[in-house]
């Protein structure tokens, strides 16, 4: 028995890094020339059945802002934990919001989605403008939003 309880401890110690092994993805999105203030953009991982994982980035300094992101705070129940360090400015029309994150390799081709949420000052708001599947098949695929996102990539 003593000798199973060593093989078994030996060998969970070689398979656990692999099984925590990540990779850094890139996400870019470039929005549409709107005519309106910046955009708060919100990027964030769900699980196959659809339930909220973790913010992946959001654009947009001001948190009050955040609840008109509705698809995300749908998701996310409005829990701004663990946004400290995955924040930044918001966009300006036109132009390309580029973040890496790391990525679990065990959530990749395994039904797990990225969403984009986008909404600027005085304008409509627009949840689900992006959802993609974390695939490597869409890896690189370039994929337009419903209202703010001109085109929207992800690379592993």
């Amino acid at each position: 028995m003593k000798t199973f309880a060593t093989a078994l401890a030996l060998t969970l110690a070689l398979a656990a890094p692999r099984l925590a092994e990540a990779r850094q993805i890139t996400l870019t999105t470039t929005l549409k020339r709107f005519g309106g203030y910046s955009a708060y953009v919100a990027l964030y991982l769900t699980d196959p059945h659809g339930h909220y994982v973790r913010t992946l980035w959001m654009a947009g300094g001001r948190p009050w802002f955040y609840r008109h992101m509705e698809g995300w705070m749908r998701a996310s129940h409005g829990d701004m934990n663990g946004l400290d360090g995955i924040t930044g400015a918001s966009v300006g029309e036109g132009r390309t919001l580029t973040v890496h994150a790391d990525i679990a390799d065990a959530l990749i081709n395994a039904g797990y989605s990225i969403h984009v949420d986008a909404v600027s000052e005085g304008m409509m708001d627009s949840p689900a403008e992006v959802h993609m599947p974390l695939t490597t098949a869409d890896s690189g695929k370039t994929v337009r939003g419903r209202a703010y996102v001109a085109s929207f990539d992800f690379k592993l």
